[in-house]
């Protein structure tokens, strides 16, 4: 993703030191837990421009995590050329990932695999209003089939408050599907750097003692230990 001519970062703590790759306070860094897997599927976000440089924005967090994914910026007029020729991959199988509507009923699929084929799964990253807009007018994306998140979740997301309970954030949402198509262990692993995300960004900005052990943080330990014990 090209972040050159974005609006930068402006907001109540804009001016804390950040690392770079995480975008979290440095003290906070989770950079030493990053992991990438090899999933069942890849995600593709496409993301609102007010989304790309929120340091509390968890669409990094999937494209850091599963192998494969990527990020388009959204546009209503002009979209992502990269994003277009993509979708024209023969290899792919992709869907929007969107809740059910009466508007689009004829458009939603149930997942069932395709022999030769991976799975994409599309999420529109920005707000809960954000994203409606971004499905209603993003006339391009009219051809792909949708999918709805099948799971009784409700958001664990600290740093933002939801609308609704059941309104789960872009790393949540990629958890549920990653569950919905049978890919536990990577599921298990998104959602702990999920949870390590969201435990170091609230405890920096209420200046809390980071937690050095937890469960989440264990998990991917261990999954760090699998992978280079494989590539030795």
């Amino acid at each position: 993703m090209n972040y050159e001519n974005q609006k930068p970062f402006v907001a109540r703590g804009s001016n804390i030191e950040r690392c770079e790759a995480c975008l979290l306070p440095q003290r906070g860094c989770i950079c030493d837990y990053r992991v990438s897997v090899e999933a069942r599927a890849r995600f593709w976000l496409l993301t609102h421009r007010y989304e790309t440089l929120k340091p509390t924005n968890t669409g990094r967090l999937i494209t850091d995590t599963i192998e494969g994914s990527d990020l388009f910026r959204w546009s209503r007029t002009e979209p992502d050329t990269r994003f277009l020729q993509a979708l024209d991959d023969p290899a792919i199988d992709p869907y929007i990932v969107f809740p059910e509507g009466e508007d689009y009923q004829h458009r939603m699929v149930e997942f069932e695999h395709k022999p030769g084929r991976q799975p994409v799964f599309i999420i529109l990253d920005g707000t809960w209003r954000q994203a409606r807009r971004m499905f209603r007018h993003g006339r391009y994306l009219d051809r792909l089939p949708v999918i709805q998140p099948s799971t009784t979740r409700t958001s664990r997301y600290m740093l933002r408050k939801a609308q609704h309970d059941h309104h789960l954030c872009t790393a949540e949402v990629a958890v549920a599907m990653l569950e919905q198509i049978g890919d536990q262990a990577s599921a298990d692993v998104l959602e702990a750097y999920f949870d390590i995300f969201n435990q170091h960004y609230r405890a920096s900005r209420l200046s809390r003692p980071i937690e050095s052990d937890t469960g989440a943080k264990n998990l991917l330990r261990v999954t760090q230990g699998n992978k280079a014990s494989v590539s030795a």
